[in-house]
């Protein structure tokens, strides 16, 4: 079947509209969750509140998702990587998307509200709205700082799984929402270096379009190297202990080598090579978190 053609039977509307949440970014954000939640609760929370927690996360990621891909159909047309997304290619038309995202943002608000804790849902709002209205509507078409201040919406989640088992928010998920916000520019950059025809394409003010390639390689070592940093001093602050500082150690110093194999040599290969590590290096950063949380 075509790639533009309708979805054919409700199996078909079903993976256009599980597509449209963008799942992929969702899995990552979950796992930011549940890590932070095993962390307030030094040990496995509750079962009943995990899974809910775990819901609405997913419904709150899933509406700033959809909500992304309806306002950006036009830019998703012309990339690459995306042109295969529902609302580009007209699946689901922009009505029956924001619909949908509106309601997902709804039901995840209410759910965790009602059943995990407010502070909890007033922060997943808070991170879908900075991702729709600041990053998506504001800053994506207009400057190449958009990573930069945008990151911010992808750090939000721990915040959501420390309340959802604290009440509060602990230096912990602090912590985490730090690394993740210094993470986005160098993960995402690295993407760009790759797809920089596309976002030249699609006139996404990304850093290689707007700086230059060799202005993007020295930003991500920069940022690679602030990033390392900012995950060392969590141990000396007193945040994490030495079961996460080892591994953060050694996880960092690939980064760092990946980075600088960017930066001293070819574009595209180690641009690619980085990128696929970033997302192992944060996943086994958090294990890391979590690991000397529990221990300790």
């Amino acid at each position: 079947m075509n790639a533009s053609a309708p979805a054919s039977g409700w199996r078909g509307a079903a993976s256009d509209y599980y597509e449209l949440t963008k799942p992929r970014i969702g899995y990552l954000l979950l796992l930011t969750t549940f890590a932070a939640m095993v962390m307030a609760a030094r040990g496995l929370p509750p079962l009943g509140l995990t899974l809910l927690t775990l819901i609405g996360g997913a419904l709150a990621a899933g509406s700033a998702g959809a909500f992304n891909c309806v306002i950006d159909r036009d830019i998703d047309r012309v990339m690459t990587r995306t042109m295969s997304r529902p609302v580009a290619t007209g699946r689901i038309s922009p009505r029956a998307g924001f619909v949908f995202a509106t309601v997902l943002g709804i039901v995840s608000f209410a759910l965790l509200y009602r059943y995990v804790n407010p502070l909890a849902a007033w922060l997943a709002l808070a991170g879908n709205l900075y991702y729709v209205v600041v990053y998506t509507l504001w800053l994506k078409r207009r400057t190449a700082l958009n990573i930069v201040i945008g990151g911010a919406a992808g750090a939000v989640p721990p915040l959501v799984g420390w309340a959802a088992v604290a009440h509060s928010v602990g230096a912990p998920a602090l912590g985490m929402f730090a690394l993740i916000f210094l993470w986005t520019p160098p993960h995402f950059w690295a993407l760009a270096l790759v797809s920089s025809a596309d976002y030249e394409r699609a006139r996404v003010p990304m850093l290689p379009n707007v700086r230059g390639m060799q202005r993007t390689k020295v930003e991500i070592f920069v940022y690679t190297l602030i990033l390392v940093a900012v995950s060392l001093t969590l141990t000396p602050l007193g945040v994490m202990g030495w079961w996460y500082f080892v591994p953060a150690a050694i996880l960092g110093a690939v980064f760092i080598w990946d980075a600088w194999k960017i930066f001293a040599g070819p574009t595209t290969p180690p641009a690619r090579v980085l990128f696929k590590y970033s997302l192992l290096y944060l996943a086994l950063i958090c294990a890391a978190m979590v690991l000397d949380r529990v221990i300790r």
